[in-house]
């Protein structure tokens, strides 16, 4: 277990915590804690998620936080994501379920020059041309000279997406944007969800 247990602040509401007994108490997972998940951290369009953890299943590499009757638990590589998070269970005609809410797990959009170019350059010439497939890509960050873009849609699990992104993709925008150098496709392909960046190769 790791030091950093005190350090973490996470809240369970008490509309969470009455579906959480709920649901050990439904399905008899008396000891369960639960796990929180997080995807594209540090990214703007971070992807939650959670599950349960039985009592004889933590791991060593996890932070664990009482959160009140609750054990939260975090892997020890993302547990900084959901420092002063939130879970709630929300059930209205539009949505069901639980609702995490981690304001250290995103970052804000790109934004500024560099940033609008190459958004234009998406807009005007790349999304028109994948939009028939459904398709459509957005820029997540910018890193010095390198450009991090999502694929969504009909592009999300291509197994085409990496030729549209060196063929077209990179092309226009390394021609259109100068002062991008690299563009890296941080898209999880195999599991249709947005992913930690990952470096080329």
């Amino acid at each position: 277990m790791s030091d950093a247990t005190s350090e973490i602040k996470v809240t369970i509401t008490d509309a969470a915590q009455k579906k959480f007994h709920e649901i050990i108490a439904a399905e008899k997972r008396d000891g369960h804690g639960l796990r929180l998940i997080v995807r594209g951290g540090g990214t703007p369009q971070p992807d939650f998620g959670l599950n349960f953890v039985p009592p004889d299943e933590d791991s060593s590499n996890d932070v664990v936080v009482e959160a009140g009757p609750i054990k939260v638990f975090l892997a020890s590589d993302i547990a900084k994501y959901f420092d002063g998070a939130s879970v709630d269970f929300i059930e209205s005609i539009s949505e069901s379920g639980f609702k995490i809410e981690a304001p250290k797990a995103g970052i804000p959009k790109p934004s500024g020059p560099l940033a609008e170019a190459v958004e234009k350059v998406l807009n005007d010439k790349i999304n028109p041309a994948i939009a028939g497939h459904g398709g459509q890509i957005s820029l997540v960050a910018i890193d010095d000279s390198t450009a991090y873009l999502k694929f969504s849609g009909g592009c999300q699990g291509c197994g085409m997406a990496n030729v549209t992104l060196k063929q077209g993709v990179e092309k226009a925008l390394l021609e259109d944007v100068p002062e991008i150098k690299r563009v890296l496709d941080i898209t999880d392909h195999a599991s249709g969800t947005n992913p930690y960046y990952q470096s080329e190769g």
